[in-house]
């Protein structure tokens, strides 16, 4: 008996261990935690949960002056055709899908996510600079002119 255990737990080991390198989300991963935009209110934060069950989910708010200004739901999944799908709904707006340019490299983390017939932005990026620090960018064309607008964020305490 116990060397068909041993035999059973052998042979699913390595199914496990591929289980767990083929993580859809794992390229992303990086994202998760807190992360607070300098030169914002103290409460202005993007938080994106850990991945877990096929899904990365994310939400962000900016306050002025006490006030919430803006705030956006975002979540990050496999699409239909196995590439992952960076899902944003700025202000509760219906959700808007930009789709993995590339897969992103371990030693230097970014993600481009893409929708060239969506209005401005047409890219979505985030890249880990450091440890404790990410910085986000949305870009495109805007009035037939090219467009960037960057958020420079530092990893903070999730409340």
């Amino acid at each position: 008996m116990k060397l068909k255990s041993t035999l059973l737990i052998a042979a699913c080991l390595p199914f496990a261990q591929v289980q767990a390198q083929t993580d859809p989300l794992a390229p992303v991963a990086w994202m998760a935690g807190c992360w607070a935009e300098q030169g914002r209110d103290a409460g202005s934060v993007e938080q994106w949960m850990a991945p877990a069950g096929g899904l990365m989910m994310g939400m962000a708010r900016t306050l002025k002056g006490g006030r919430v200004v803006d705030y956006e739901f975002m979540h990050i999944r496999p699409g239909t055709d196995g590439r992952l799908v960076y899902v944003d709904q700025p202000q509760g707006r219906p959700p808007t899908e930009f789709k993995l340019a590339r897969q992103p490299d371990p030693k230097q983390p970014e993600a481009v996510f893409e929708n060239p017939a969506h209005g401005f932005p047409q890219r979505v990026i985030y890249r880990l600079t450091a440890p404790d620090r990410l910085a986000a960018r949305i870009e495109g064309t805007l009035n037939g002119k090219e467009l960037g607008v960057d958020f420079t964020l530092q990893r903070t305490a999730c409340p």
